[in-house]
């Protein structure tokens, strides 16, 4: 990746990030939740630069990856439950967010939520395109599953955290503002912004790629007739035994 755009791309990206995240580090509402929201990012940022050589990503992965920890930024700052959105919609239109659209509560969280499944989904799909080979029905369903699963590991982190630390800081970083399904809303929301965006992928895939349907029944035939479980044991036993006897 020496010489790619791709490099230089990332960089730049990667200074932007750097820079919003600088200045969003000066007091933040509560600096505790503050660094718990920054661990998984700056673990995901260190991961992206180690595989940039071997598995650089296209420029829209990059993009919608940073779009998202650009906006997730502001929610660590202010944490997720007190990013002022409506004030700032309010000072520049008179009118409150929430109100124009019937909101009880800051649903930043949940914006975020579906804004995870709707611009991680194309990233995740390339990874699994390029690394596992994965196509036609596969290279839509996996890249979804993966985006549904994480965000039920990640309200698992939450409340896990919430456990741990306990008082205002639990509390801040999970963020339920007392609603009961709040983890399983973020979840939902998730889910449906990467089904969103796999129905796109897959709209613009139908249209642009000639050999959509073969690809597609590709990779729903049957590749290994034999069944597994017991009797992939047994075959497997048997082949054992018989180079043990060579």
């Amino acid at each position: 990746m020496r010489d790619s755009p791709h490099r230089g791309y990332l960089l730049a990206l990667s200074l932007l990030f750097a820079l919003e995240w600088a200045l969003l580090a000066v007091h933040p509402h509560y600096r505790s939740d503050w660094l718990l929201e920054n661990v998984l990012p700056i673990v995901f940022l260190v991961l992206l630069w180690l595989t940039a050589a071997r598995l650089p990503l296209s420029r829209i992965s990059y993009t919608l990856i940073f779009f998202f920890l650009f906006i997730h930024e502001i929610g660590a700052h202010y944490t997720y439950a007190e990013v002022p959105y409506d004030a700032w919609f309010r000072a520049v239109t008179g009118a409150g967010f929430n109100e124009l659209v019937g909101w009880e509560r800051n649903n930043f969280d949940r914006i975020v939520h579906f804004l995870y499944g709707l611009l991680l989904f194309y990233p995740i799909r390339e990874v699994y395109f390029r690394v596992a080979g994965v196509g036609g029905f596969w290279s839509y369903f996996l890249p979804l599953d993966f985006a549904m699963s994480t965000s039920m590991i990640y309200e698992l982190v939450e409340w896990g955290a919430a456990e741990s630390f306990g008082g205002d800081l639990g509390m801040a970083y999970l963020g339920t503002q007392g609603d009961i399904w709040d983890a399983h809303k973020d979840m939902l929301l998730a889910s449906l912004g990467a089904f969103m965006a796999m129905a796109v992928v897959l709209a613009i895939n139908l249209y642009l790629q000639k050999d959509f349907a073969r690809e597609w029944s590709e990779s729903l035939r049957v590749k290994h007739a034999r069944p597994l479980g017991e009797d992939e044991i047994a075959r497997l036993w048997r082949r054992k035994r018989g180079a043990g006897h060579q």
